[in-house]
């Protein structure tokens, strides 16, 4: 037979190609790094806050107190902030306050939305960044390696963000900073919610 037969090479599938792109430009071993960094310090704080309930003074009894001494409002206010500006507090904290409250579940809910709005303040802030000079400077220095990542990874980054402890904040900001479509920050962004229901049910469980 003189007409050639094609060999026809098999197409590879939307999502096989999506992994293969995950996997040459580094997110997985990305994700595996960070997980690693950032399990030790968790693991630590557990340990030192179980010795300090312990031995120290009773975390529930300082819950109770924090209730006391501040209201709700002041407290959601302290988290917003926290939540815009680059994660500085831990939102385990904040988890653990609620089931304190007389609606645990509700003041829960707040948090959760608190902070994804918070993710979407960081986002606008980091394209505001962008129109003075000195700032954008410092800040792409301070977050070269973010700026980075998003670039290459985009909403899949902010979804890690949102649901490891990788800071949700600095990413929206980075995403904002490379001016990353904002359906998308508000689309991966709601696996924030997510986030805050799994740690709550281990949280509660230590919380009396």
């Amino acid at each position: 037979m003189n007409t050639k037969e094609r060999v026809k090479t098999p197409r590879k599938s939307k999502l096989a190609l999506i992994h293969q792109y995950y996997s040459y430009t580094g997110f997985y071993s990305f994700i595996g790094k960070s997980l690693k960094k950032a399990i030790v310090p968790i693991l630590a704080v557990v340990v030192a806050l179980v010795l300090f309930n312990e031995y120290v003074y009773s975390i529930n009894k300082g819950l109770q107190l924090i209730t006391t001494v501040f209201s709700d409002i002041q407290i959601l206010v302290v988290f917003f902030i926290s939540e815009s500006f680059l994660g500085l507090i831990p939102p385990e904290i904040f988890i653990a306050w609620t089931k304190k409250t007389s609606n645990p579940i509700v003041n829960l809910s707040i948090l959760a939305s608190l902070s994804y709005i918070g993710g979407i303040v960081s986002y606008f802030i980091g394209k505001s960044i962008l129109k003075i000079e000195k700032v954008k400077n410092y800040f792409e220095t301070k977050l070269s390696k973010h700026l980075k990542n998003t670039s290459k990874w985009g909403g899949f980054l902010i979804a890690v963000g949102a649901l490891l402890p990788i800071p949700f904040s600095i990413t929206c900001m980075a995403g904002g900073m490379i001016k990353y479509p904002f359906k998308g920050v508000m689309l991966f962004g709601l696996l924030r919610f997510a986030r805050f229901a799994i740690y709550a049910m281990a949280i509660f469980q230590m919380v009396s």
